[in-house]
């Protein structure tokens, strides 16, 4: 099988290099001295360094010779979420079966993957996400990882088990795209919340909490759109929420961490030099939620610190004061 991906950056790049051995791999780099570099080091140095690329894998700038590759195949997109409509549209209408990797909802439509995809290829239905907790740099270096690809269609599901899943990579299939999403979205929020009460210093009780209470936020806004509440248990949801909350790889949790030592938002985004997709997105997710009713609180505090409008002591405060009510509430 062929597999083309669309985009260079840390994950897209550990995602071509896992399968590469074992698949005809093609990974697309938008940048053309970019890729040069990669071709010369064989090393992604920019975003993967010190983690050689596989000898098998292809490497091109030739945005067409990357769709030619993968007639037959696999497209995946690897691109941010600000990028996921562009490169949808750029697809031609017979092209196979297209995943994509980001995470989050689109900043202005306020959608989801698959509701862009819905509306920019309305007639294909071989698509879906490959979620899950994971760093790209574990990936690229072949450690163990559980990931789940979430699609309607489940042929899709099944090419990219055949596709992706290895020693080293165990791969789930879901017929949920919306809980998937939602999860891989609402866990970057929530991530930056639990960096800034570590980043505070308020202890292990705190994070607990916040991760708890979070995995109830997320659950909320996911079933007011339409998922299923046994997917929030599963990998795309409290997998990938204790692992983007806790793990020192979270760009998340860093912005977090660094909000609460007192440090502007640009320059934490400055020196982080990678799309944090929680910052990104956190406005939208309390957007989606307000519409639908859904009650967000720890969302809407870090909406609030973000913005400027709130710090982060104040927001923790703002969060322990709330009325008392039952848990399931």
């Amino acid at each position: 099988m062929n597999l083309t991906v669309l985009g260079a950056g840390a994950w897209g790049t550990a995602v071509a290099a896992s399968t590469a051995a074992r698949h005809g791999t093609l990974l697309w780099v938008r940048d053309a001295a970019q890729c040069q570099q990669m071709q010369a080091a064989r090393e992604n140095v920019r975003y993967l360094p010190s983690v050689p690329l596989p000898a098998a894998l292809q490497l091109t700038a030739d945005f067409n010779a990357a769709l030619a590759h993968a007639r037959g195949g696999l497209i995946v997109v690897a691109t941010p979420m600000a990028g996921l409509r562009e490169m949808l549209q750029r697809l031609p209408a017979d092209a196979p079966g297209v995943l994509w990797l980001c995470k989050g909802f689109e900043e202005g439509s306020g959608l989801l993957g698959h509701e862009i995809a819905r509306a920019v290829r309305p007639s294909a239905a071989q698509v879906g996400i490959l979620s899950g907790p994971s760093f790209a740099l574990e990936v690229a270096r072949g450690q163990p990882v559980a990931l789940v690809v979430a699609s309607q269609d489940d042929a899709l599901c099944r090419q990219a088990v055949e596709a992706f899943h290895s020693d080293a990579m165990r791969i789930y299939a879901s017929n949920d795209p919306i809980g998937v999403e939602v999860g891989g979205a609402v866990k970057n929020v929530m991530a930056i919340a639990t960096g800034i009460a570590d980043g505070l210093q308020l202890g292990l009780n705190a994070r607990a909490a916040l991760i708890t209470r979070g995995l109830a936020e997320m659950t909320r806004l996911g079933l007011a759109l339409g998922a299923r509440v046994e997917t929030f248990m599963g990998l795309s949801g409290l997998g990938d929420l204790v692992l983007t909350a806790t793990g020192d790889l979270s760009r998340n949790r860093k912005v977090g961490l660094l909000l609460a030592q007192g440090l502007p938002l640009p320059q934490i985004l400055q020196e982080l030099g990678h799309v944090a997709e929680g910052v990104a997105c956190a406005a939208t997710v309390l957007k989606r939620a307000q519409a639908g009713g859904v009650d967000m609180p720890i969302t809407e505090a870090v909406v609030r610190v973000l913005e400027g409008r709130l710090r982060p002591p104040q927001a923790i405060q703002e969060l322990m004061s709330r009325d008392a009510r039952r848990e399931g509430a």
